[in-house]
């Protein structure tokens, strides 16, 4: 199984989560059908025109139903932002495989899935809301409830135990370690380049290779540089995880962050990020520390709240050998690999658990807030909503490109608070992409249909979409792919004493060529020719005790000589006539001739591969053939 990314979209359709009791939020209107036949007033709310599920938020699962997921022995992650549905794979499917990531996939991962975790089971709801998602209530729900898909399956999350649970399945591996599966093949991480320690896999026995490319990036941010030319030689590429935003590029899209979030502490109002607690944030914070000084804004203070902030920034200091060639070269100085350690010591920059607390005895404002969670349905961020959301001073900058912002903001609206879209996505884009399927030159690419058409809103832009010769095999989601390679070559090791006792005989210049007789043992995919036992004497009479039966090997018949070379027709014509066979008469045929010796009532097909004498009723002719046409033929 190639990752398990969990669709967090989901949780858009549900109302946040606040940490203080909203008034805001109690007092909002319940739902009821225009015609009144449907009364969902308990569960579902009206605001600002749309209608959210007032419950714990729910998560849409990979499928399950297409597959029995026990069966599947290993699961390869790329990134820690796609494995956030490992706890339901791992644990309610009666799944015993192994799951394979990098050590900063699995740390980070288990943070954000510690953060999710948290922010869910310290508001808890006290009921459940389930009659919306009836199928005939589904229908006649207004939009966009009425078109979420599969609703009966999504689920609540996870608890701090599974979590724990399934991180202990994942076995750690470095870039470009080698790891072996069943003896059928091998697996093996690839640096990507997007996160820290983010990975594409190569899958590969003997003879074939498949790379799975997704969420890689080929900009200077801090990871490791992609590896590119690993690639290589690849029968097939899966491809998937580019960006999400490809007409909005990041260097921009970091100006654009900065110079909205100087405006607003400049005219005295406070900047609100919502942001996951890894990855991004780190670019954020460096642009940040080269950005303060130039900016004025020295004295702003900078909170990173979030229950796992602590551990995202000390995390980010001691991954070194996963970091870019500039960050490790500043460890051995030495010197944190990462700015935001600076910015902390000069408490530029504060991060606390919680609003509560120490941060709200130390809280000043104008200020900046990075918090969780991007879709402002939970976590401190929906806390700062309510509290900054009145005032067209502040202003909310979203830097995550995974929710729509105006259905983020959807449950509290009428909002005064400016806001700015500035979706930071540094993995690949189309252009980029195209560029690297050029270089790598896999025989066939396997990518979603999304990527081989241009988006909806934007038809005419045939530059947002994959254009390769040959045209890439796109698959959509449940469908069933034939990969068009197939393992026609299997590796067979010969053990040393029968490599010794092999005589190769030259056919022609330059080529020779031994006959092997061995027993063929396969075990673990593994294929092993061993010498032939020497013939055992008949076995003694059974006593009365019962023994255990040994396993012999198989009897083996002496091997017939192989032959090669072709039979010269002229040469072969002359040795006829000087044993008294005179009357040929020769016929060409497409691969060869036929001879039929009038006299004797006999046949004699000369082929490219073989020869074939038809003579009836005469075995002292046949075999005197036979003899002629062997003299012009090597044995083996």
């Amino acid at each position: 199984m190639l990752d398990c990314g969990l669709d967090t979209t989901s949780v858009l359709n549900f109302l946040p989560l606040p940490l203080v009791h909203s008034p805001r939020l109690s007092k909002l209107p319940g739902w009821v059908s225009k015609d009144g036949t449907v009364n969902l007033e308990k569960e579902l709310k009206e605001c600002a025109g749309r209608v959210f599920v007032d419950s714990q938020p729910e998560f849409c699962l990979p499928e399950r139903e297409l597959l029995d997921l026990s069966t599947i022995d290993v699961i390869l992650i790329s990134n820690y932002h796609c494995m956030m549905a490992l706890p339901y794979i791992t644990e309610h499917t009666g799944f015993t495989g192994t799951v394979y990531a990098t050590e900063p996939t699995l740390q980070i991962g288990r943070l954000l899935m510690e953060e999710l975790v948290n922010f869910m089971e310290r508001v808890p709801k006290a009921q459940s809301a389930t009659c919306w998602k009836n199928k005939d209530m589904q229908r006649v729900l207004p939009g966009p409830l009425k078109d979420a898909v599969e609703v009966w399956t999504w689920k609540r999350c996870y608890s701090i135990q599974e979590v724990n649970s399934a991180l202990s399945k994942v076995q750690l591996v470095g870039y470009s370690q080698k790891v072996e599966l069943f003896g059928a093949v091998q697996v093996s991480p690839l640096s990507s380049g997007y996160s820290l320690g983010s990975s594409n896999w190569i899958i590969q026995s003997h003879h074939e290779k498949v790379a799975y490319v997704s969420g890689s990036s080929l900009l200077t941010t801090h990871p490791q540089p992609m590896d590119q030319s690993s690639l290589k030689n690849s029968d097939v590429l899966i491809l998937t995880g580019l960006t999400q935003m490809p007409t909005a590029n990041p260097d921009g899209m970091l100006g654009e962050f900065c110079s909205n979030l100087a405006m607003t502490i400049r005219a005295g109002g406070n900047v609100l990020v919502p942001c996951y607690s890894s990855g991004v944030i780190y670019d954020l914070l460096e642009c940040l520390y080269q950005f303060i000084d130039s900016a004025n804004l020295g004295t702003t203070p900078f909170y990173f709240i979030s229950p796992v902030a602590n551990s995202s920034l000390e995390f980010s200091q001691i991954f070194a050998e996963w970091l870019c060639h500039n960050k490790q070269s500043k460890v051995y100085l030495p010197e944190p690999p990462f700015p935001h350690a600076e910015l902390i010591q000069t408490n530029k920059l504060k991060h606390y658990p919680s609003i509560h607390g120490d941060f709200s005895s130390e809280f000043r404002q104008p200020c900046v807030v990075f918090t969780g969670h991007p879709s402002l349905r939970f976590g401190d961020v929906v806390h700062f909503m309510e509290l900054w959301g009145k005032s067209s001073l502040n202003t909310i900058i979203f830097t995550e490109p995974d929710f729509s912002y105006l259905d983020a903001l959807a449950p509290y609206q009428p909002l005064a608070m400016k806001c700015v879209y500035c979706p930071i996505d540094t993995r690949l884009n189309f252009h980029q992409v195209s560029k690297l399927l050029k270089e790598v030159q896999p025989l066939h690419v396997v990518c979603p249909e999304q990527y081989t058409q241009p988006p909806l809103s934007q038809s005419h832009r045939s530059d947002l979409m994959l254009e390769l010769q040959p045209p890439p095999m796109p698959y959509r989601r449940c469908s069933v792919l034939s990969l068009p390679f197939r393992r026609r070559y299997e590796r067979i090791h010969l053990l040393p004493e029968l490599a010794n006792s092999l005589v190769p005989s030259e056919i022609k210049p330059g080529t020779s060529v031994a006959t092997v007789s061995a027993v063929l043992q396969s075990k673990d995919n593994k294929h092993m020719l061993q010498v032939r036992p020497v013939p055992k004497p008949p076995p003694v009479p059974p006593s009365k005790k019962r023994k255990r039966v040994i396993e012999e090997p198989p009897e083996m018949l002496a091997p017939k000589p192989l032959l090669s070379g072709a039979v010269p027709l002229e040469a072969f014509l002359a040795t006829l006539h000087k044993h008294g066979i005179t009357e040929v008469k020769v016929e060409e045929t497409g691969d060869g001739h036929i001879l039929h010796l009038q006299a004797e009532d006999t046949l004699i097909q000369l082929e490219e591969d073989g020869t074939h004498i038809v003579c009836d009723n005469n075995e002292p002719l046949r075999t005197t053939l036979r003899d002629l046409v062997l003299r012009f033929l090597q044995k083996l």
